[in-house]
């Protein structure tokens, strides 16, 4: 259902985006209404924006949250263009992005922590109801209008492109290495699933001096988890011995598949009193014995992207390490065909928009 008059923002100055209208999840270009750049807003023109896995599942509607027409998009990478009297942190011209996030209540327990990502009014920076009604609409859009507190700053040396997918696939990976342990060198860690998300979570692990090993169904990617990425070890999880010989070696792993699958095979990778975290999400429950997490005093826990402090934090980190994430820019008018490989798998391992150079008025 469209948005009504009362969901769109008063603003007549109208941004040119590509929306999806129902769930056969094809995009066409459209007009929509950005707000008034307010005392504490930053206006941002968007030169890049990946698409993410949860774009598909949005557009086509299989999470049953779809109002269209939405506008996806939250890897965004732009600059600057004007700033409310109240910004100070920003100026016209500077490198900056937006995640996931738009806005929060910024009152309550988790945002006083500084964990926003976990406030119950989290509002997400596209297919979102923001606080005054509107419904919000993402990157694929040649502007953002969004508050100061969810802008971050591109660290020097930083791609806007290659840097724009870290903005979700980078914090919410970096995330749960921080805050379970997962982050300190010499320790073993194990990654499932080398897509969007397993990619840079390779890349932050070896960044931080861990011992990766990666497990997947494709033994075909073995060279290039390793070779190219650096991974220390491969395992195919559908062999057996392959599995065996890796039993007991992982402090922690790092799940991001998305596929249904029984845990007690990959729980028995963890060495006693391991951790492994979820950062996919599967359609149907989770397949798991009590008796695997009990027997070795294990940790089965999720995780959901991150705070803005952490989000600074990862660019910074990535920066200084000339972390950045393995991409194809296609252009505006390729972004159907984009997802249509989306949702095949067939991509290396990130699609990125190139924005400012091709989404253009007809």
């Amino acid at each position: 259902m469209a948005p009504t008059e009362a969901e769109q923002h008063p603003r007549k100055a109208l941004a040119l985006a590509l929306a999806a209208h129902d769930a056969s999840g094809r995009v066409t270009p459209i007009r929509i209404s950005r707000r008034e750049t307010g005392d504490d807003d930053v206006a941002i023109q968007v030169l890049y924006c990946g698409i993410c896995h949860s774009d598909l599942h949005t557009v086509k509607n299989e999470w049953r949250t779809a109002m269209y027409p939405v506008v996806p998009g939250h890897e965004i990478a732009g600059l600057v263009t004007e700033v409310g009297k109240n910004v100070h942190k920003f100026n016209v011209g500077d490198r900056v992005g937006v995640g996931c996030m738009a806005n929060t209540c910024q009152s309550c327990e988790s945002c006083e922590a500084g964990l926003e990502n976990y406030c119950s009014k989290i509002v997400f920076t596209y297919n979102s109801r923001d606080r005054d009604g509107t419904v919000t609409c993402g990157g694929y859009s040649d502007m953002v209008v969004v508050n100061q507190h969810f802008v971050i700053r591109f660290p020097d040396g930083m791609p806007l492109d290659k840097g724009a997918p870290l903005l979700c696939a980078g914090i919410t990976v970096y995330t749960p290495m921080k805050y379970h342990g997962l982050n300190e060198p010499g320790k073993r860690i194990g990654v499932i699933g080398l897509g969007g998300l397993g990619h840079v979570a390779v890349k932050f692990a070896k960044a931080f001096g861990m011992r990766v090993t990666v497990i997947s169904t494709s033994p075909e990617k073995r060279e290039e988890a390793m070779e190219k990425l650096g991974a220390d070890a491969f395992v195919v999880s559908s062999d057996a011995g392959q599995m065996k010989a890796a039993k007991g070696t992982m402090h922690g792993i790092i799940n991001t598949a998305s596929a249904s699958m029984s845990m007690y095979p990959y729980l028995a990778l963890l060495k006693p009193q391991g951790k492994m975290i979820l950062l996919g999400l599967p359609e149907k429950p989770l397949q798991i014995s009590a008796f695997s997490l009990v027997a070795g005093g294990k940790t089965l826990a999720g995780s959901c992207m991150g705070s803005i402090r952490d989000t600074q934090e990862m660019m910074d980190f990535a920066a200084k390490h000339e972390l950045t994430t393995d991409i194809e820019v296609v252009g505006a008018e390729d972004v159907n065909d984009a997802l249509e490989r989306l949702a095949k798998g067939d991509v290396r391992y990130r699609f990125v928009i190139d924005v400012g150079n091709t989404l253009v008025a007809a």
